[in-house]
């Protein structure tokens, strides 16, 4: 049964890397790309060809009719980006300034443009996250975690002693005829305190069983009682408590559905960067910011196929901490043609940006997911 369900999350992540990839590649403009001319005549409007496509109706000069041919658009959708891929992905890891800057100043034809890019890799990357994991392994037996365990069980033991010593203190205020106003509220801020931590515990203890999030049980908090002052905010974090795999399912499913939104927070981060400077669009703050989201993207993608084989962690915590700060200086530097130390500063402050806007998209995912 677990082997039947594996193979069909493997084909639905490689069926999701595919529809990224030609949902990439239908986008992308298909201008100077050698095509084989074989008629000499439309086959769509009866136009005399003059070049590769028509010039009445824009169809391709040449058609197939046969599953090789449909095989290999196909594959060529996926794999090949007519070529483009194989020019942009080297530049854009080695010198990212230089195909950030040459793609806004017009060599449009070269290289794979940032959106499509960016729909690729996104696709990618869950695909690769729902067969493989992400770049590290979550691990939940470790001293620190066995420790941070043991001090919560040691806070609710003693939070439950205090409990009881309120509630006799309760009985003998209200057997004398006394008022028990400051009592209740203590109860009741213990309480609350301690229904939260016990769902936190019911929650680590059925995401880490077998099966993971996809098998967590459900979680009884009947007690559990959220006071935000926004009823209907209170009621949305009530359903999420009480069934926190589907929460975790609803924020993944919003981060592959509108990880685009990404593109329109960083934009203004950058533009900030630049406001005294003449001669730069926010369109050059697009190309920029969605080509370096891309190769982010691809980074994590890298370090999670790596991770199985090497079998440590070590590798993707290095390169998540070094390779972002020097890809954002070289792209900084090359595209805007600064002076080092004009793309140092800024660097600092686009790391610092970058948070900002990973934050808020969190933040975005997670309203999502608790209102969905």
């Amino acid at each position: 049964m677990k082997d039947s369900e594996g193979v069909g999350m493997a084909i639905e992540s490689l069926g999701e890397a595919v529809t990224g990839s030609m949902l990439a590649r239908a986008i992308e403009p298909e201008a100077g790309e050698s095509t084989d001319q074989s008629e000499r005549v439309c086959l769509n409007c009866g136009a005399t060809l003059t070049g590769p496509y028509c010039s009445q109706c824009g169809q391709k000069g040449h058609v197939h009719r046969s599953l090789r041919g449909f095989g290999h658009d196909l594959l060529h959708s996926v794999f090949h980006f007519e070529g483009k891929i194989w020019r942009t992905l080297p530049m854009l890891a080695w010198r990212p300034g230089e195909v950030t800057r040459r793609y806004i100043d017009g060599e449009r034809a070269r290289f794979v443009s940032p959106i499509a890019l960016f729909l690729f890799s996104v696709f990618l990357m869950f695909a690769v996250f729902s067969t493989l994991g992400g770049p590290f392994r979550w691990e939940t037996n470790t001293p620190a975690v066995n420790e941070a365990r043991q001090e919560m069980q040691q806070e609710q033991a003693e939070r439950a002693s205090t409990i009881a010593r309120l509630e006799q203190q309760r009985r003998s205020l209200t057997a004398r005829g006394q008022p028990t106003r400051s009592v209740d509220q203590q109860l009741a801020n213990l309480r609350e305190e301690q229904a939260v931590i016990g769902a936190a515990q019911q929650f680590q203890k059925a995401t880490t069983s077998e099966g993971g999030l996809t098998k967590a049980r459900e979680i009884d908090l009947n007690e559990l009682q959220v006071n935000t002052g926004w009823p209907w905010l209170d009621q949305a974090v009530h359903h999420a408590a009480e069934n926190p795999a589907l929460l975790v399912y609803k924020l993944q499913s919003s981060a592959y559905k509108f990880s685009w939104a990404l593109i329109p927070l960083s934009v203004p981060f950058v533009w900030m960067l630049f406001l005294w400077r003449r001669g730069y669009r926010l369109y050059d703050h697009t190309v920029f910011v969605t080509y370096s989201i891309a190769f982010m993207t691809l980074l994590v993608v890298a370090l999670s196929l790596v991770r199985p084989i090497l079998g440590t962690d070590s590798l993707s915590g290095a390169a998540l901490t070094f390779i972002p700060p020097w890809h954002m200086y070289r792209q900084l530097r090359g595209a805007y043609r600064l002076r080092p130390l004009s793309a140092i500063w800024r660097t600092a402050f686009l790391l610092v940006f970058a948070s900002v806007a990973a934050t808020l998209f969190f933040l975005l995912l997670l309203t999502m997911g608790l209102l969905g």
